[in-house]
C-alpha cells in the first residue's frame, strides 16, 4: 500500500509540535503563529511554520529526560539495592541489578530516539529551502546537527551498532523499505564526528552563550560534545592519543572562555534552582521545564509520597518531618542508596554536593534507623499548595567540562590536577583536599570519584564508568550483577518484537 506523499507524511510525523515547541525563549516564541500541523510545503511558504518545527525539536527533545537519565546514571552502581520505603521500582532495579537479557529489554525500539532523528533529519532537509533570513537557518542548523550528534552519540554508546538514517522520509510504499541494517559502532562515530564538525562551521566563530536561559544548543555545547565523544573513542574505537588531543583541543577552547558568562557557582544549589535559570553561568545546555508546560517528573521514584511524608524524619529526631519541610511534595519513594554508599557520600568533610542533592530520611521513632533517602536535587518549587517540579534538567554544564579534560590529560600522561581542585574547592571550601598528580589509574579513580559527587542524579555516572574504560566498570559495579565473565550486558540487546518486524536486524552480540 503506497503512503501519501510529502504533506500528509510530514503532517503525520510532525503533529504536536507546536504544542510541544511553546516552551520557553518567549521572544522567539512570541513569533511563532500557532498552528494544528505543520506540512513541508507550510513550512516552506510560511516561515513561522518553519520556527514552529524547529522549537518544536526542544519540545520533543524534553520529552526523552526521563531516558536519558537512566541510560546514563541506572545502570551504574549508585542505587543499586538501596533503602527506599515502598516497593521497588521494578524497571529501575532490572537495570541496576543488570538484569537484561534478549528476553528482558529494558528500551525497546531505540528508547524512540528515530522518531526524534527522523524529525531532526526533516528540519534539516527543510530548513535551508525556507524563506528565513539567512543567519537564523544557518544558526537553527548548527543546533540540529550537535542535537542529531548528541543522539547518534548516546545511541553508539547504549546499543553500539544501530541503523543510521541521516535523510528525511518522504514515501513510504511498503513495509520493506522501512527495513534498515544496523551500521557498525565505528561508522556511526564517523558520522556523530562529522555532524558535530558541521556544527561548529556553521556556528562559525561565535561561543556567545545566551543570557537568557540555556534550553538551545550553542557552539560551545557543540565542543563540549566533541570532547566527550573523542574521549570515548580513544577509549573505545582505538583513537588513542590523536584522538584524545583532539578532544583536549576542544575542551580547552571552552575552559578559555570561563569568565562572567560560564563559570563554576559557587552556591551549588544555584546550579538547578528554578527561580536562577536566567544566565545561570554553569549551564551550557539543559532540558527546560516549567509551570503550565512540562514538568521534570523523570524522578518520582525518588521523591516520598504524602503520607509517609508526615512519618519520616529528616534528622535523627522526630522532627523535622518531610511534610514540615517540603509539604506538596507526593511521589514515591521505591529507590535510594544502600548503606555503603550513604556512608560513603556523607563520610569526610562536608561536601555541599552531597547535602544540597539527597536528604537522609530517618523513622521518627527511636533508634531513628535510616529509611531512604530524598532526591532534593530535582525538588521544584512551590506553587500554592503544589510542588511543581520545574528544574532545568542540565545535558552540559562547565563541571563538564572540567572533568572531561581532566580525563583526557590524564589518559594522555598530563597533569590532570588543576580540573581536579577547582572541582574539590568549589565543593568543600577553601579547605579542600588538595590533589596532587599520580598514576594514570589514581587519577582516573580521583576524576570518578568526583564524576559520583559532582552529578548524583543527573545521568552522567554510568558514561563516566564506561569512558573511563571497561576496567573501571568492572571495579564499581557488584560482580553479582555484572563482571567481564557478562562483558556482553555492557550493551543493550534489542527486543524480539524488533527482530521480528524487521528482518534486516541482529541481535547485539552476546545477547
Amino acid at each position: 500500500m503506497k503512503c501519501y506523499r510529502y504533506k500528509n507524511f510530514h503532517t503525520l510525523l510532525l503533529m504536536g509540535m507546536v504544542l510541544l515547541g511553546a516552551f520557553s525563549c518567549s521572544k522567539k516564541l512570541d513569533e511563532v503563529v500557532p498552528q494544528d500541523v505543520i506540512s513541508k510545503a507550510e513550512a516552506l511558504r510560511d516561515p513561522n511554520a518553519a520556527r514552529t518545527l524547529y522549537h518544536g525539536i526542544y519540545g520533543r527533545l524534553r520529552a526523552y529526560a526521563g531516558t536519558l537519565f537512566q541510560l546514563g546514571e541506572m545502570r551504574s552502581e549508585i542505587w543499586t539495592d538501596g533503602l527506599f520505603t515502598e516497593s521497588v521500582d521494578p524497571a529501575l532495579q532490572n537495570l541496576y541489578r543488570h538484569n537484561i537479557s534478549a528476553l528482558n529489554v529494558p528500551f525497546t525500539d531505540w528508547a524512540g530516539f528515530y522518531n526524534l532523528i527522523y524529525n531532526l533529519n526533516n528540519v534539516i532537509d527543510i530548513y535551508p529551502k525556507t524563506s528565513l533570513p539567512d543567519a537564523e537557518k544557518t544558526k537553527a542548523l548548527a543546533e540540529m546537527y550537535g542535537l542529531r550528534a548528541y543522539i547518534y552519540y548516546n545511541m553508539v554508546r547504549t546499543w553500539g551498532a544501530v541503523p543510521l538514517s541521516t535523510q528525511p522520509i518522504e514515501t513510504i510504499n511498503n513495509a520493506a523499505e522501512t527495513y534498515k541494517r544496523r551500521t557498525p559502532a565505528d561508522s556511526i562515530m564517523m558520522q556523530v564526528k562529522k555532524d558535530i564538525d558541521q556544527s561548529l562551521t556553521l556556528f562559525g566563530t561565535s561561543n556567545v552563550l545566551s543570557t537568557d536561559k540555556r534550553v538551545y544548543w550553542s557552539r560551545v555545547a557543540s565542543l563540549v560534545l566533541k570532547g566527550d565523544v573523542f574521549i570515548w573513542s580513544a577509549t573505545h574505537l582505538n583513537g588513542g592519543n590523536p584522538d584524545l588531543t583532539t578532544a583536549k583541543t576542544a575542551l580547552e577552547e571552552v575552559q578559555r572562555l570561563q569568565g562572567a558568562s560560564l563559570n563554576l557557582v559557587t552556591n551549588y544549589s544555584d546550579i538547578f534552582d528554578p527561580v536562577k535559570k536566567t544566565n545561570n553561568q554553569e549551564i551550557i545546555f539543559a532540558l527546560n521545564f516549567e509551570l503550565q508546560q512540562a514538568q521534570l517528573t523523570a524522578f518520582s521514584s525518588f521523591t516520598v509520597n504524602s503520607i509517609q511524608a508526615t512519618t519520616l524524619s529528616l534528622a535523627q529526631a522526630p522532627t523535622p518531618t518531610v511534610s514540615s519541610v517540603y509539604p506538596y511534595v507526593n511521589g514515591s519513594n521505591r529507590v535510594g542508596l544502600n548503606q555503603n554508599m550513604i556512608n560513603r557520600l556523607t563520610g569526610g568533610p562536608a561536601d555541599q554536593r552531597i547535602s544540597k542533592s539527597i536528604s537522609i530520611m530517618y523513622s521518627t521513632s527511636a533508634p531513628y534507623s535510616i529509611r531512604g533517602v530524598l532526591l532534593t536535587k530535582w525538588i521544584g518549587t512551590t506553587s500554592g499548595t503544589t510542588q511543581i517540579f520545574n528544574n532545568d534538567l542540565s545535558i552540559y554544564r562547565y563541571a563538564d567540562v572540567l572533568l572531561l579534560l581532566a580525563e583526557a590529560k590524564t589518559k594522555l600522561g598530563e597533569d590532570p590536577s588543576n580540573e581536579i581542585n577547582a572541582i574539590r574547592r568549589r565543593a568543600y571550601g577553601s579547605s579542600f583536599p588538595v590533589y596532587v598528580n599520580s598514576t594514570v589509574d589514581n587519577n582516573m579513580n580521583a576524576i570518578l570519584e568526583e564524576y559520583l559527587r559532582e552529578f548524583l542524579g543527573e545521568g552522567r555516572r554510568w558514561w563516566a564508568l564506561r569512558r573511563a574504560g571497561d576496567a573501571y566498570v568492572y571495579a564499581n559495579i557488584n560482580p553479582i550483577y555484572l563482571s567481564p565473565t557478562t562483558q556482553a550486558k555492557l550493551l543493550l540487546p534489542i527486543s524480539m518484537t524488533m527482530l521480528n518486524n524487521d528482518p534486516l536486524l541482529t541481535q547485539t552480540a552476546g545477547y
